[in-house]
């Protein structure tokens, strides 16, 4: 009966066995960083332990040896045409208004400001938009129709981007929230009920102005049931059949979203002695703690009729982007919200992070868990940053 080898001290360990993967002994660690041939070893600081090579037929590493071989089989990558450019519109001056709470974001003045914003955007390859409309108040009404007025703001600005930019891929938001003034998603019932068919009647006609106006993509961000079939048969009926939907399908009732409804100052307002306003969006949008809820609307958006589907927030749901990524064909986006971006800002602006390398990561890993398309208010200088400037 053969016997099985063993490793004593003094004795390297035998090829092969579990010990070769460790230091020999305790001799070989500490006597002087010299080669087995008696040669000095340059290059590795002194003290440096001898080790029998490690027998491994597979070392990662190998494929990490240089940034040309990295690039070479990097598995996602991230480019300026993966971007969203979300752009907030006012026409209040002829002045760009500064956002407190999103550094470096600005609502932009109706007209020139706008095309000069998005001419840079195109300048760096970045040519799809996602328009935002802040509304004046003396605008704003319970049952929100200024959302489907033909000469409304975010109409007016979809015919003016694609009279200036005729390849310009347009995005618009279907909800009520910034024309609704009780800063809700649909209309609210004097019992403080989000009525759901009630708000997709107005949905589908907004959608169809906005479609009407020139709009690429029409996007309910609104989380009415049924209203991604309702505003397919509008648009349909109406022959916008090459107009196509994005439906913020998995868009949780989040903390991240604070700064946007600055933007907008569409958050929700408090209520009367005679009508209940709900505080906040819960009975709509999805809970922070459901994953496979995201499965059943992603169903229902994909069999409704949606050509892409959008998860939002972002960085603190990619597992929801990989689930819809592995659960449908169809392309998915992912929004890089307004609370993500101002968190990364005051860290940049501490020094605390480098601001470059952090955004360019979470473009990264929202390609690396599925997104197709990414809308961030980085997109410009992501993209500054990809094409080498500093």
């Amino acid at each position: 009966m053969q016997m099985m080898q063993r490793n004593v001290v003094g004795q390297r360990p035998v090829a092969g066995s579990r010990r070769s993967l460790v230091v020999a002994n305790v001799a070989e660690v500490t006597r002087p960083a010299v080669s087995t041939n008696g040669k000095h070893r340059t290059g590795v600081p002194e003290g440096t332990p001898i080790v029998t090579p490690q027998d491994l037929p597979s070392r990662p590493r190998r494929n990490r040896r240089s940034e040309s071989f990295r690039a070479s089989v990097r598995e996602v990558n991230v480019s300026p045409a993966n971007f969203i450019l979300p752009i907030f519109i006012h026409e209040e001056s002829n002045q760009n208004v500064p956002i407190a709470s999103m550094p470096g974001i600005n609502r932009l003045a109706y007209g020139k400001n706008v095309i000069d914003y998005v001419a840079e955007a195109r300048s760096y390859g970045v040519n799809q938009v996602v328009v935002f409309p802040k509304t004046p108040d003396h605008l704003k009404t319970q049952t929100a129709e200024e959302a489907f007025n033909k000469n409304g703001l975010s109409q007016r600005t979809i015919r003016l981007l694609k009279d200036s930019f005729p390849d310009l891929e347009v995005y618009t938001d279907v909800a009520l929230d910034p024309y609704n003034s009780d800063g809700h998603d649909g209309i609210v019932s004097d019992a403080g009920v989000i009525l759901n068919d009630e708000t997709i009647e107005y949905l589908c006609r907004q959608a169809v102005s906005q479609a009407e106006a020139g709009a690429d993509v029409v996007s309910p961000s609104d989380m009415m049931d049924g209203r991604v079939g309702a505003i397919r048969r509008a648009l349909d009926r109406e022959g916008f059949t090459n107009v196509s939907i994005m439906s913020y399908t998995a868009k949780y009732a989040s903390a991240y979203y604070g700064p946007f409804r600055d933007a907008l100052a569409s958050a929700p307002k408090p209520g009367q002695a005679h009508r209940r306003i709900p505080p906040n969006k819960k009975t709509y949008q999805m809970d922070p703690a459901n994953y496979r809820e995201a499965i059943r609307e992603a169903k229902a958006d994909e069999a409704e009729g949606a050509d892409i589907m959008m998860v939002k927030p972002g960085m603190p749901y990619l597992d929801v982007v990989r689930l819809l990524r592995e659960t449908s064909p169809l392309p998915v986006a992912v929004y890089h919200v307004s609370g993500e971006y101002a968190m990364l800002k005051a860290a940049a602006e501490r020094g605390w992070l480098n601001e470059k390398d952090a955004v360019l990561e979470a473009m990264t890993c929202f390609r690396r868990a599925g997104a197709d398309l990414i809308l961030t208010y980085y997109g410009i200088e992501a993209s500054k940053w990809l094409a080498g400037e500093k």
